[in-house]
């Protein structure tokens, strides 16, 4: 099974409604050189612009980015070229990045490779030093951006941490 890490960016608070603008995704290995990057058309009117603003694209250059049938279709692909088993789907807040992806997987492609349910970093790590409050993004190298491929890669960072210095047993292939 692959463990993949991803990270979202939309235009409002739920998919249909408002759009998903970008993802990334990186495959959890000790390399985190396996990543995929999508930029989606928005599918509806409907934005709210101080969201829009965290991705640091305009409505505007929003709308010259990719039919989203295509790139969920791209990225169906790499998981299957890149996953060895099952791919499991974590993030940091996978109410919000699985929510999103979940939707346009079924909507899109009428399919989730991923399946029905993902996994979050912060129950992992709260599980394992026993404490529902903890906090974990200090393990994270990588900054967090908002690109969506460095947010990813940094969340990835505190799996091989939580693998490589905390015992948590995770299976790399």
């Amino acid at each position: 099974m692959s463990y993949i890490v991803v990270d979202i960016e939309a235009d409002g608070p739920i998919p249909g409604d408002y759009s998903m603008i970008c993802f990334g995704a990186v495959i959890v290995d000790e390399n985190l050189n396996k990543t995929f990057y999508g930029q989606l058309k928005p599918i509806s009117e409907n934005f709210n612009p101080e969201t829009l603003a965290i991705s640091g694209f305009s409505r505007n250059e929003t709308l010259e980015f990719n039919d989203p049938v295509n790139v969920m279709l791209a990225f169906e692909e790499w998981i299957q070229n890149n996953s060895k088993g099952k791919p499991i789907f974590i993030s940091d807040n996978n109410g919000f990045d699985w929510m999103f992806i979940c939707w346009y997987f079924h909507h899109f492609i009428k399919r989730n490779p991923f399946g029905y349910s993902s996994r979050r970093i912060s129950d992992l790590y709260c599980g394992l030093v026993k404490d529902t409050f903890a906090q974990w993004k200090h393990l994270r190298k990588t900054a967090s951006t908002h690109n969506p491929i460095d947010d990813a890669k940094g969340n990835a960072e505190v799996i091989l941490h939580l693998r490589n210095e905390m015992g948590l047993k995770i299976a790399l292939k």
